[in-house]
């Protein structure tokens, strides 16, 4: 298999396709090799148009979902990062190649063995794994300039929002099946936040996410 052409391909035909144009966004899915992210078996499918699994009952995003992301949140060379959900590692890199500090926690630890093994490989000293649940923020190293859930979430926690810096803006897709929208909310001021929907898709749940409460009649 040709990677370099598979690597082309999924940047021209997927990426290109669904409203990437960032040059830097583009410039960075062929200087992070996806394929070394992905189990041995996976190799040969890492640019594929797919969900990949990592193991723990959990997938890669799509490569179209972590270049939209991307360029959606715009990420600075000054902009700390909160990634909750570090699964194989790979949208960890790409944050981190752009941002001066990306904190990844992770809820599975067998995962999270695998995606601090993915990123010590490729040498990366701005990123800070730890095991834990996300999944209501966290204010450990708070506030932040970007938060991305990598799971789905019926509502965006409040906790989330609080940890944002003034300017900071946090990424989720929020809702249940059949119906979610990925979105992007920014803290425009302290206690004051504006929402942006970018697309519809679906999305395994996050781990341990808070849900809306219902009521028995």
């Amino acid at each position: 298999m040709n990677l370099e052409q598979a690597r082309s391909n999924m940047v021209e035909q997927q990426i290109r396709t669904w409203e990437v144009l960032d040059q830097d966004v583009l410039d960075l899915l062929y200087s992070v090799p996806r394929e070394e992210f992905v189990p041995p078996s996976w190799r040969n499918l890492a640019f594929g148009d797919l969900e990949i699994p990592v193991g723990e009952g959990e997938r890669m995003w799509a490569p179209k979902i972590e270049a939209r992301v991307l360029q959606a949140l715009a990420v600075q060379r000054t902009d700390r990062v909160l990634e909750v959900g570090t699964g194989s590692g790979y949208l960890t890199a790409l944050l981190a190649h752009r941002a001066a500090q990306v904190f990844s926690v992770e809820i599975r630890p067998a995962l999270a063995a695998f995606g601090s093994a993915n990123i010590a490989r490729h040498g990366l000293d701005n990123v800070t794994l730890e095991i834990g649940d996300g999944a209501r923020g966290v204010a450990q190293w708070a506030p932040y300039d970007i938060v991305v859930l990598t799971g789905s979430v019926p509502l965006l926690p409040r906790a989330v929002l609080e940890s944002l810096a003034p300017g900071g803006r946090a990424f989720a897709v929020v809702g249940e099946a059949p119906v979610m929208t990925a979105k992007i909310v920014t803290c425009t001021v302290p206690g004051a936040y504006r929402t942006v929907e970018l697309f519809e898709t679906l999305l395994a749940p996050l781990a341990n996410c808070e849900r809306p409460s219902r009521f028995a009649f």
